[in-house]
């Protein structure tokens, strides 16, 4: 009878939780958690790229020595940062994360403006070709973090809606850390570079006074 009893209440407690949004919740965990593994994978494909630009440009600019230093820098940040899954539950992490690779992507941007004051260097196969990759890899990019934003959207809208926000207290679910729109207009528009390598203008020469 017992056993009949603590089955019929399993049965139960079952239903209710399926019922109450702990299972849609349990899913959507799992959802972010691989799309936040593609958001992952294709900043570090990004994130490879780097070295093989900065030296083509390299190659051709050498003089452009602060460009070249800040991508560089901007990539050793991006990969200081461990990207686990486990980052996506922690808004502070979240926005470091976000900010070096906002600071990679205005880094690159400089770069490849670079490009337009260097005809042979836009005429160079190897860059033609990984300046296609990054264009492929920025697109791949831009795809995956939608998905992720759209799969937090709907767990967390989950989280905090009656009634699944009662199950979301009892079994501490949580909001996930969300991608912002913060300066990406800045971010996507190449910034103008200023050589600034022009002689500075002689100064007028002293008039001399007129005789009376």
């Amino acid at each position: 009878m017992k056993r009949t009893l603590v089955t019929i209440l399993l049965l139960v407690a079952t239903l209710g939780l399926g019922g109450c949004g702990y299972n849609s919740m349990q899913a959507g965990d799992q959802s972010i958690k691989a799309a936040w593994a593609e958001v992952v994978n294709q900043y570090q494909r990004r994130a490879d790229l780097v070295p093989n630009l900065v030296n083509t440009v390299k190659g051709f600019a050498q003089q452009e020595k602060d460009v070249l230093l800040g991508v560089t820098n901007a990539r050793s940040k991006v990969g200081s940062i461990q990207a686990t899954p486990e980052l996506v539950n922690d808004p502070v992490a979240f926005q470091k994360f976000q900010a070096a690779q906002n600071e990679l992507s205005a880094g690159l941007g400089r770069l490849m403006a670079i490009s337009e004051n260097y005809p042979q260097l836009k005429s160079d196969a190897n860059f033609r070709d990984l300046q296609a990759q990054l264009e492929g890899t920025e697109n791949r990019i831009t795809v995956a973090r939608k998905r992720y934003i759209d799969a937090v959207r709907e767990y967390n809208l989950s989280v905090v809606q009656f009634p699944s926000n009662l199950t979301a207290m009892i079994f501490g679910f949580k909001e996930k850390a969300q991608f912002t729109v913060e300066n990406e207009k800045e971010i996507s528009t190449a910034p103008k570079v200023d050589f600034g390598n022009s002689a500075p203008a002689p100064a007028p020469a002293p008039v001399a006074p007129v005789a009376k």
